[in-house]
């Protein structure tokens, strides 16, 4: 296994170049993941960031940043359930209480346990009710990213009659947790997002994270959630987007024919002013997107691997709008090359077999999770006004 950060990042990429011979392959298909998540598993990207004691790399964020986006450079579905395994194996610390942190990170890293997540704020809450020394829960959630390939999901509900939001780490296979296999959407398609049904599962009150004698222990640490997730999806955006200008820089120099009618004709595609222009744009744009995610990545990874007593409003505050602004850049970067590469190599590339279309698509899908002009709006009113984003699901 690697030593380093930085062979860290290569094994990434070695996994990356495996996942990309037949990606479109795989994106047509639109099979259950498994083979893709086993090999995250037998290449130790899963416990990543787990614990040394119990057989983790015990690896920091930002670290973890790199990794999903090689990885996603290599599949952007990969890349994204990659992501969200981190964020949800990292839960227990962004609430729970040192026992359940210990528990929880000892479980998964020795069993090289995958996370799943039924956590969507749009939907109504699952309803959880409390029946002495547990809770149960139960109700529909239309989207739970990992479901199948999954071996623990975390669920999230309120306590009924109090508006107490509650989460719990169960078992992903199990009677009372039913995947819909109902995911068919434009992009990302091997994320096994669809909706889930959750009927009965009980949890002991000891496992509700961050509940102590059925009361939430409040930090600032626990509204970290979103501006970790935040930078997640910035993170394999980038690499999606890299994969495309990649992928369409070889199909140019092998494929594009120059154009012979412009009066400056060229014996090579390669040496048409206009294709030049555009890849240095895009290129340019892409190294800018990068410098700025990693550069937010090391500010959050520093305030996730403090004290979680340390951390203050205003720390989390600067991080996020940081984050909203690597975000949007990933965004409008990413989109704008998944786009501008069809211009750059030419009529023939749109054949389904060269599959230029899959890093538009699964951008495109993706980046609708929630509206980056509030992202845009959040950078503008700190720029302006010196405000910070208040903490929220989103923000």
């Amino acid at each position: 296994m690697p030593h380093n950060a930085e062979q860290w990042i290569e094994r990434a990429a070695e996994v990356a170049a495996i996942l990309r011979r037949d990606a479109v392959e795989r994106d047509r298909a639109g099979a259950t993941p498994l083979a893709e998540v086993r090999l995250l598993k037998d290449a130790g990207l899963v416990t990543l960031l787990g614990p040394v004691e119990h057989g983790g790399a015990g690896q920091r964020w930002e670290t973890a940043y790199r990794v999903i986006r090689e990885v996603a450079a290599g599949d952007g579905s990969i890349g994204q359930l990659l992501g969200y395994h981190y964020l949800w194996a990292w839960a227990a610390r962004l609430v729970g209480t040192e026992a359940q942190i210990a528990a929880v990170e000892e479980l998964y890293t020795k069993n090289t346990f995958f996370f799943g997540g039924a956590v969507n704020p749009r939907d109504n809450d699952l309803v959880i009710a409390d029946e002495g020394d547990q809770i149960v829960y139960n109700g529909r959630k239309s989207f739970s990213t990992g479901s199948k390939v999954s071996d623990l999901t975390v669920l999230e509900g309120v306590l009924d009659g109090t508006g107490k939001h509650i989460f719990a780490i169960v078992p992903s296979q199990q009677e009372g947790i039913v995947f819909h296999d109902d995911w068919d959407n434009l992009g990302q398609r091997l994320t096994e997002s669809g909706s889930v049904s959750v009927n009965n599962v009980r949890v002991d009150w000891s496992d509700a994270a961050g509940y102590v004698d059925k009361e939430f222990v409040e930090r600032t640490y626990s509204t970290l959630n979103l501006p970790t997730i935040q930078l997640v999806f910035a993170n394999f955006y980038l690499g999606i987007a890299r994969s495309a200008l990649e992928t369409a820089t070889a199909y140019t120099r092998d494929r594009t024919r120059p154009w012979p009618y412009g009066g400056d004709n060229k014996e090579s595609a390669a040496d048409e002013w206009y294709i030049l222009d555009a890849y240095g744009d895009l290129q340019s744009k892409l190294w800018a997107a990068e410098e700025l995610a990693n550069s937010a990545g090391a500010e959050l990874s520093a305030l996730l691997h403090a004290p979680r007593e340390n951390l203050t409003p205003e720390a989390r505050g600067h991080a996020a709008v940081r984050i909203a602004a690597a975000k949007q850049r990933a965004i409008d970067t990413g989109l704008e090359i998944g786009t501008k590469i069809f211009e750059v190599t030419g009529a023939r590339a749109t054949s389904n077999k060269v599959g230029l279309d899959i890093f538009w698509r699964n951008l495109r899908t993706h980046s609708l999770h929630d509206p980056v002009a509030y992202k845009r709006r959040e950078v503008g009113r700190f720029a302006l006004l010196g405000e910070l984003p208040e903490p929220t699901w989103y923000t």
